[in-house]
């Protein structure tokens, strides 16, 4: 079993006060709610306590700023942030600067195709929190999905919207379930019902969707 020290405690402090003013996309739930979860999973399926503590502090860099890497080297070590920047597939400066929606969008797509890339030959220690990560949202999809006042109206949180959305989750479970992770098959159970929610959708990857994208874009040349 897996024993927890006050470096644990102090990296939910750090979360806590990191996170202080944002919320979850779409929602007026407080964003400690998602790392709180992703830690959870990570000592659920078996992660130690340098996981743990990156599943708390996995968005910090991302969506907070890049000032956090330094701060958690020195208070939390090289392992943990280790962790935390291969999760993290672009810095709060990054997306900032993409300032108009299309931008955005087409940067959506390169950004995950490389995490993904990234996420085929990760470390298992690596791996494992970037599954958890996801499984959280996954389950939070779902969640609004079976929510009649939300429905598939979740998907325009995303820049990838429905199909991009889909076609990401799918090539996760892909290579969660290539890696046997021991979150896949609830990551593919989620991702099963996300689709199946989001009107029987067939199971696209990102990278064939991304393609047909660019195939139509010449079309349209």
């Amino acid at each position: 079993m897996t024993a927890f020290t006050d470096r644990f405690s102090r990296a939910v402090d750090y979360a806590r006060i990191a996170h202080a003013r944002q919320v979850r996309k779409g929602t007026h739930v407080p964003y400690l709610s998602h790392v709180l979860g992703v830690a959870a999973l990570v000592i659920e399926y078996g992660g130690n306590e340098d996981q743990a503590i990156a599943g708390l502090l996995h968005d910090t860099i991302e969506d907070c700023g890049t000032a956090h890497e330094a701060m958690i080297r020195a208070l939390f070590d090289e392992a943990v942030v280790d962790i935390v920047i291969a999760c993290t597939d672009a810095s709060a400066e990054a997306r900032a600067a993409q300032a108009d929606p299309a931008t955005a969008r087409a940067n959506w797509y390169a950004r995950k195709r490389a995490h993904l890339d990234n996420a085929i030959d990760a470390d298992d220690t690596v791996l494992l929190v970037l599954a958890c990560e996801k499984l959280h949202n996954a389950r939070a999809i779902v969640q609004d999905l079976e929510n009649p006042t939300v429905g598939q109206a979740v998907f325009d949180r995303f820049n990838g919207g429905r199909d991009g959305t889909l076609g990401y989750y799918h090539s996760l479970a892909h290579v969660f379930a290539t890696r046997d992770v021991a979150v896949a098959t609830a990551f593919d159970n989620a991702v099963g019902r996300m689709h199946q929610l989001a009107g029987n959708a067939p199971r696209q990857t990102l990278r064939a969707l991304d393609d047909s994208r660019s195939e139509q874009a010449v079309g349209c040349g």
